[in-house]
């Protein structure tokens, strides 16, 4: 395990030497692993619970898109990716990009759980004067990039993943991009270029919950057979259940798929998942619950929650959160 402060003796991180910044990354990737599948699984609920919360609160948010992609953050977070709110400006941490940036409330609250953003400061989502607006923006800490123009979190991630590997640093960027947004040609124009620089440090995932914001992604733009496309664009292709913890690791943890080529993830999810009366609804792309409806969302996570302590054998009224 790496201390916090366990790079101490230089005045900034970016003074180390580059091969010893390189070397970080394994170790913080360890560290990661132990976060256990359970401790996992228990985030994933609470996590939910917890955007609803903030939206409810700021009376606005992007409520099935952050529902749907939350798994995905999880993993990357806590399992996945080397970076930490302690050492954001190392240049040997992972880079994520939400291209998908209307879903932020996920990633705020993803954030916050990892000590980049303070309780006070989630507070504060969509009030006057606050840094966390309905998009990502790089006012607040542990986010690469202002997103929410769909097609765009592609192109800069291709960007980030080729200067890497010009300096000849060993980091990997991922991106989440909605299904939706590859109706944007910018994000084939950067496939393209991906494949072309054989960037097998760059990762994307598509979110793949087979809804947009008026109607179902094959009614609006067709984009089956999808994985063909992206393999016909020079990515190595992987299919995971996206709101599986499990499936999730056993791809996540397995890139690059190939040497010499682009990784992309098209994670099957549901939208609205973990409510029942969410999933699947389009009303919900941007919704705020009803208090009555608050009151049964929670309710049902909550039994989410003790099912899984139960399952695990542990007591419910005891157990410490992860």
């Amino acid at each position: 395990m790496i201390a916090k402060g366990s790079c101490a003796g230089a005045a900034s991180p970016k003074k180390l030497p580059m091969r010893l910044l390189q070397a970080v990354g394994p170790l913080v990737r360890d560290h990661l692993s132990m976060t256990s599948e359970y401790e996992l699984l228990l985030k994933s609920v609470r996590y939910r619970k917890k955007i609803l919360s903030v939206i409810k609160r700021a009376n606005a948010g992007h409520t099935g898109g952050s529902l749907s992609c939350v798994d995905i953050l999880n993993v990357l977070y806590n399992r996945v990716m080397n970076v930490s709110s302690d050492r954001f400006d190392d240049t040997a941490r992972d880079r994520y990009v939400q291209s998908k940036g209307h879903s932020v409330e996920a990633l705020y609250i993803v954030l916050n759980d990892k000590g980049f953003i303070s309780d006070e400061e989630l507070a504060t989502l969509c009030r006057y004067k606050s840094n966390l607006v309905g998009h990502p923006t790089r006012k607040v800490r542990g986010i690469e990039q202002n997103t929410g123009a769909l097609g765009h979190g592609l192109s800069v991630s291709v960007g980030m993943a080729l200067a890497g590997k010009m300096d000849g640093l060993d980091y990997k960027v991922y991106t989440l991009l909605g299904d939706g947004e590859l109706a944007e040609g910018s994000s084939w124009e950067a496939s393209l270029a991906a494949a072309h620089y054989k960037l097998d440090n760059l990762i994307v995932i598509v979110d793949r919950n087979n809804l947009q914001i008026t109607a179902s992604t094959e009614d609006v733009c067709g984009l089956e057979p999808l994985a063909d496309k992206f393999r016909a664009f020079g990515y190595s292709v992987r299919e995971a259940d996206g709101n599986n913890i499990s499936d999730l690791l056993g791809v996540l943890e397995k890139t690059p798929f190939e040497q010499g080529k682009p990784s992309l993830v098209i994670a099957h999810t549901v939208k609205g998942k973990g409510v029942s009366f969410i999933e699947n609804a389009t009303a919900w792309h941007h919704h705020v619950p009803s208090d009555r409806e608050f009151a049964q969302a929670i309710a049902e996570l909550d039994e989410a929650e003790e099912k899984l302590k139960r399952e695990a054998g542990q007591d419910p009224a005891t157990m410490s959160r992860p």
